[in-house]
């Protein structure tokens, strides 16, 4: 679907051995970060055809899982080619998350399932979930205990994605690591930002290397934020010594992104650089994909209307057609808007970099004294649970 380009020789650092996660060997150590309203069957089949790697399902939140809302079977739903099956779970509660994962594994709807410990939207910090929640040292000690003997009852590795912590002088990610490791979980992910920090500034790639150094080689290390080319996962897997990447913003409008990956990690210095013309190709196959994912062509094509921008980042699109194009509403009029471009080079460097959200540190939202002890108060448990309302808590 696209071409290809070889850089130079030198540009390719070195060959990546694989993943292993419990019992799943990935022939890439990349893993699809958990992003709402993007990860669905359709945008991971497509990254899928472009390369290698664990696909993780849209976040769901427990409580909903285990309620079997309409929305929450909908995002946990695998297609037969999808293998292995990743989900991500979100939860508070021990027991909750706990009934999550029976089911999981006792329906043998999932091959791997990783926790969420890393969403900073305000919606969760406020009630102490997402980001906030290893500050409480205990709670989320016994959620992961709770979540990880559950997934062994099945033989599913379990593992965790998290933050720095809450802000520069609140930081839990070296003690919830080891808390993790010690409860058993397959691998750990962390993204080099605090709650404070949402997405603005630079990933802070220094604290992944220490929590590399701090647990070692006795469990898998992954490193998350500001990866947008395979040459800023080599970098950060060189300087960092984790053992596997987390790919989130980066591959937004730019699915190809993980047969880079694939290449660079194996020792290939081959690399997608798509022409406007075969971009195009990629939005059609995309919206295609959502059509069948929601069985209905209007509700398709407007998911498709998200991506758009990022699809089309640093090429030489009018402002009119890019209007229309993030407006369409059947297939037919996107064949038809795309029919209006002309073909032109990748533009380098205009179409990489950043995207996706870009927001200014924040003081983080969380309960009133959720500092003040790093001991749960089950007082406090009527608030937390409200964290938990949605069926995604992103």
């Amino acid at each position: 679907m696209v071409s290809v380009i070889s850089p130079s020789p030198e540009s390719t650092a070195q060959t990546v051995k694989p993943l292993r996660i419990g019992p799943i060997e990935l022939s890439s150590p990349v893993v699809l970060a958990p992003m709402a309203g993007i990860t669905n069957t359709a945008f991971r089949r497509l990254c899928r055809e472009y390369g290698a790697g664990l696909y993780v399902t849209e976040m769901v939140t427990s409580r909903a899982l285990v309620e079997r809302s309409p929305k929450s079977m909908r995002i946990i739903h695998h297609e037969p080619y999808e293998t292995p099956r990743s989900v991500q779970l979100y939860g508070v509660d021990p027991v909750t998350i706990g009934q999550a994962v029976r089911m999981l594994v006792d329906e043998d709807r999932a091959d791997h399932i990783d926790l969420n410990f890393g969403c900073p939207v305000p919606k969760v910090t406020r009630k102490g979930g997402g980001s906030a929640l290893p500050w409480k040292k205990d709670l989320f000690e016994a959620i992961v205990t709770t979540a990880v003997e559950e997934a062994d009852r099945g033989g599913i590795p379990l593992t965790v994605k998290m933050r720095k912590g809450i802000d520069a002088d609140h930081h839990t990610y070296l003690d919830a690591g080891e808390t993790a490791r010690n409860a058993g979980v397959a691998a750990i992910a962390l993204h080099g930002r605090t709650t404070a920090d949402l997405y603005s500034g630079t990933a802070d790639w220094d604290s992944i290397a220490r929590l590399k150094d701090h647990l070692g080689d006795t469990v898998p290390v992954l490193g998350n934020g500001d990866i947008f080319s395979a040459e800023d996962a080599l970098e950060m897997m060189r300087t960092t010594g984790c053992d596997g990447v987390v790919i989130g913003r980066g591959c937004q409008g730019r699915p190809w992104l993980f047969g880079d990956l694939a290449n660079a990690l194996n020792g290939s210095a081959d690399r997608h650089r798509p022409g406007l013309a075969e971009v195009a190709r990629a939005v059609r196959l995309h919206g295609e994909y959502l059509v069948d994912y929601y069985g209905e062509e209007f509700y398709g094509v407007r998911d498709l209307r998200k991506h758009i921008a990022w699809y089309f980042k640093g090429y030489p699109v009018g402002g009119d057609l890019r209007s229309r194009l993030a407006m369409v509403s059947s297939l037919a009029e996107l064949d038809a808007l795309l029919a209006e471009l002309d073909d032109a080079p990748y533009p380098g460097e205009a179409a990489e970099g950043s995207r996706g959200r870009t927001t200014r540190p924040k003081r983080p939202h969380l309960p009133e004294g959720w500092l003040d002890s790093r001991v749960f108060d089950e007082s406090g448990s009527a608030d937390l649970a409200e964290a938990e309302l949605d069926v995604s808590g992103g």
